[in-house]
């Protein structure tokens, strides 16, 4: 709808601001401390394991991408697989996925207390761990309520702040890098190769974020697939390249215990201790912006294609943001991340997305049958047929399998208060919604 009704969301993402959001979305606390974990399992091999998982990896994009390309409304994965299998499949993916940006927003609020709190003992004590908390979340809800303009703002201010540290580290540690450390003459032997390899996802779950925001991104079906592709290929190569650097300067006994940090230590001293420290205090913030924006939205969606009451789909008429379910997400995190309650549910996360990932590759079929003639020909349509979302479906099934039962268990917690929610909304009589 035109941007001018009080009732409808402005289209203010653009290219730049979508590329963030996937950015922000990727790239959290995890890459601080990724490396050393990974490096301890796979040696010097891990900057490549990056690079491959990346790469297949790539394949559940380039689904996502071509999904995007179908529609223009907000909601993403609730809206691909409502089309394809139905109000309560939407209701599932979209509640799930809410809640674990919700409990990963609460966990990495903390962390990021926690990153503030070893520049300074000023900043240790609970009470001022309270009060990083609540400024950060109030801060970024504020600045979404006033428009998501803003939002993509403040996320854009953070994306610069961390990305920036992370280059100079780059620069400062390529001379370490050699031949034997580039392309290791060594056997090629991964501890857990299951286990290295989940927690390797870790890095690149997020991205479907900028799906959610279709409703207030330009031109979403050429948007969204070309910020996703080309940010995703961008992000793998980055990691890449940092990952190359820790190895070469870490020594290998060190590498479960080390970060970036010790790396920013070892090439500048304090100064480059702080600046990593910095960094990640940056990338958590760019990470809980792109939470706070991606997040409410989920919900917001949910009660457009009516599987909430219609109180949460309200859009504040001055600023054209989904005020109320922004003011939830709000509410919900800070009392998650000042209690502590529920943040070990974070360690779900990665499962949730990946039970949306295989929803949502599922309904490709059908999503491509139901398009009219003119969206189809304009689509991001995938060569080879249904090969590439294939080798997606059957990487994120090997990842579930991977999994540890608590992780299900907490999942399945999540499903059941969902599937409540759900019942209680059909039994009031709410109506199934209207096919897009």
């Amino acid at each position: 709808m035109p941007a001018s009704q009080p009732n409808s969301l402005r289209r203010d993402i653009g290219f730049f601001g979508a590329s963030f959001l996937v950015l922000n979305a990727m790239i959290g606390a995890g890459i601080f401390a990724l490396p050393g974990k990974v490096a301890a399992n796979a040696g010097l091999l891990s900057p490549w394991l990056f690079l491959v998982v990346g790469v297949l990896f790539l394949s559940i994009v380039l689904t996502f991408a071509e999904l995007a390309s179908y529609y223009e409304n907000t909601g993403g994965p609730v809206i691909y697989a409502t089309e394809a299998f139905g109000p309560l499949a939407g209701f599932s993916t979209g509640w799930v996925l809410y809640l674990s940006r919700m409990t990963a927003f609460a966990a990495n609020a903390n962390v990021m207390a926690t990153y503030i709190a070893s520049m300074s003992d000023f900043f240790a004590g609970d009470l001022a761990r309270g009060a990083i908390i609540t400024l950060v979340t109030v801060g970024l809800t504020w600045a979404n309520v006033l428009g998501v303009r803003d939002g993509v703002r403040t996320m854009g201010v953070f994306t610069v702040l961390k990305v920036t540290p992370l280059i100079l580290m780059i620069l400062l540690g390529f001379q370490y890098v050699t031949g034997s450390t580039l392309i290791p003459g060594e056997p090629f032997v991964i501890d857990e190769l299951g286990g290295t390899t989940l927690l390797l996802i870790y890095a690149y779950v997020g991205f479907e974020t900028v799906a959610v925001t279709a409703g207030e991104t330009s031109q979403p079906r050429s948007t969204i697939p070309l910020a996703l592709v080309g940010t995703v290929i961008g992000t793998g190569l980055l990691y890449f390249i940092i990952v190359l650097v820790f190895v070469s300067i870490i020594s290998p006994e060190q590498y479960a215990d080390a970060t970036l940090v010790d790396v920013g230590r070892l090439l500048a001293g304090p100064a480059g201790a702080l600046a990593i420290t910095l960094a990640a205090v940056f990338s958590i913030g760019g990470n809980l912006a792109c939470s706070m924006i991606a997040a409410p939205r989920l919900i917001f969606s949910l009660a457009e294609n009516r599987l909430l009451p219609k109180w949460f789909g309200h859009v504040h008429a001055r600023y054209a943001t989904p005020d109320r379910c922004i003011l939830i997400m709000c509410g919900m995190a800070l009392v998650l991340a000042l209690t502590g309650s529920f943040v070990k549910l974070a360690i779900a996360s990665s499962v949730t997305r990946l039970l949306a990932y295989v929803i949502c590759i599922a309904s490709l079929p059908a999503v491509r049958r139901n398009a009219s003639d003119e969206t189809r020909q304009n689509a991001y349509r995938l060569k080879g047929g249904y090969s590439i979302p294939f080798v997606g479906l059957m990487i994120c099934i090997w990842l579930l399998m991977q999994s540890k039962a608590e992780s299900w268990i907490a999942v399945s917690i999540l499903i059941a208060i969902g599937m409540f929610f759900f019942w209680i909304e059909t039994r009031t009589g709410l109506r199934t919604p209207e096919k897009s």
